[in-house]
């Protein structure tokens, strides 16, 4: 089996052989428990990554309500 052939998808073409192993399938089909534990990690990484840039877009959002509010009056 060629290095290209283990690679999942969404795998980058130069991952190291633990990111390969991250997305190759077990015997049974279905992830490994250090697999759903990377998952589960980065996912926990993502939200905290978007909940961050949605506290930082109702900041500027406030920050610019007063501005148009005094341009009506």
């Amino acid at each position: 089996m060629g290095e290209e052939e283990k690679k999942g998808p969404g795998a980058p073409s130069g991952a190291g052989p633990e990111e390969r192993d991250l997305w190759q399938d077990t015997d049974a089909g279905s992830p490994t428990t250090q697999q759903m534990r990377t998952i589960g990690q980065r996912r926990r990484e993502a939200e905290r990554k978007l909940d961050q840039h949605l506290e930082e877009a109702k900041h500027k959002a406030e920050a610019a309500d007063p501005d148009d509010q005094k341009t009506e009056s």
